[in-house]
């Protein structure tokens, strides 16, 4: 399996994705307490402060680094959380530190009816660290009630576009003005149920080509099942041709595009703040792309191009061109764009705004 290289912001959500998780459900969370650092030697860790509601999934979990060689100044990591959903949360087990910088799991949920659930965890007394535990994420009733956790995947499995890592950093900029959780990855293991349950909206950054094979497809259909959020960047409709789910999902299949080129987007729901700060008429260079079906009869769409303002040759649509649009489906929340394709697209801050917001709306905002 090819693994890239992680960006991540935010300590505690890398922590998540590196957890295990069990199953117990919950409705929406509210900040436990959490385990602090070890000391030397990997003594029981102490103090520590709250950790922010989860999304979904009210199982326990939990990571731990491992301190230096010979037991020298054990260091924890991680925040715990707790959701008030089912009676319980099954408790996970102590964690056990490895040898030097190992990591562990352990950490226990405790559901019911008062928020807040206490998270237990006792450190090591082996070479390591103290673990640190996260118990169960919370439902996604009502939305997350803590920092976003964002996923962008940028995998390619055909065509690569040079604005790739533009648009990446740009994601990243929005994660630390937010405050979000951030990973940046293209490996497709991130794809299963137990890192996508620490995750509120993933983001297919021009992807493009088969990225997923069918186990992690089906976790990332239950993760939309379950109330997660999808934003779609440009190529994302040129990916995943044979996935009914996905397509459905994305709302379009990308058919063709002719040069790049100036040509003016229309803002058809003007009131949507998603589009807030656009031009009712809003002129741009970009890559234009068809779709090989119009997406208008099952999606809501927000902006559409005139298509007498540029040559489409082949790529015409017949005058209804939806370019920008959202929905919901099968329990969670879809944005696709097909703008995006230029590196200077995520220099606009009317294109980055509108990434913004369409992350926060697709979480559940």
């Amino acid at each position: 399996m090819r693994r890239a290289a992680l960006l991540v912001v935010g300590v505690a959500f890398l922590a998540m994705l590196g957890c295990s998780e069990d199953s117990s459900s919950g409705t929406k969370g509210s900040p436990g307490g959490s385990a602090g650092s070890g000391t030397a030697s990997g003594g029981a860790g102490s103090g520590g402060t709250p950790g922010g509601a989860g999304r979904m999934n009210g199982g326990a979990s939990g990571a731990s680094v491992g301190g230096t060689s010979g037991g020298t100044a054990g260091a924890s990591a991680g925040s715990s959380q707790a959701g008030n959903g089912a009676v319980s949360g099954g408790a996970g087990a102590t964690g056990a530190a490895g040898g030097t910088g190992g990591a562990n799991a352990g950490g226990a949920n405790t559901g019911g009816v008062s928020p807040g659930g206490a998270a237990a965890l006792a450190g090591s007394t082996s070479t390591g660290g103290a673990g640190s535990g996260t118990a169960g994420m919370a439902g996604d009733n009502g939305g997350p009630s803590g920092p976003l956790n964002v996923l962008v995947f940028s995998r390619t499995q055909g065509f690569r576009h040079d604005s790739i890592p533009d648009g990446i950093n740009a994601f990243t900029k929005l994660a630390t003005k937010n405050g979000w959780g951030l990973m940046a990855t293209e490996d497709p293991a991130v794809f299963g149920d137990d890192k996508l349950g620490a995750v509120d909206v993933v983001v297919f950054m021009s992807t493009t080509g088969d990225v997923l094979d069918d186990t992690q497809q089906g976790a990332f259909e239950r993760f939309i099942r379950a109330g997660g959020g999808f934003v779609g960047v440009h190529s994302a409709s040129d990916t995943e041709y044979d996935w009914a789910f996905y397509g459905e999902l994305v709302g379009a299949y990308f058919r063709e595009h002719p040069a790049i080129q100036e040509a003016t987007v229309v803002v058809e729901d003007t009131a949507n703040p998603i589009v807030a700060g656009i031009p009712a008429r809003w002129t741009r260079t970009d890559e234009w792309y068809a779709f090989k079906t119009n997406p208008r009869p099952n999606v809501h769409v927000l902006m559409s191009l005139d298509e007498s303002s540029y040559q489409p040759g082949t790529s015409a649509m017949g005058g209804d061109h939806p370019t920008t649009w959202l929905h919901e489906y099968e329990g969670g929340r879809a944005f696709y764009t097909a703008l995006g394709h230029t590196q200077e697209s995520y220099a606009d801050p009317l294109f980055v705004g509108m990434l913004e917001r369409a992350v926060e709306w697709a979480a559940g905002g």
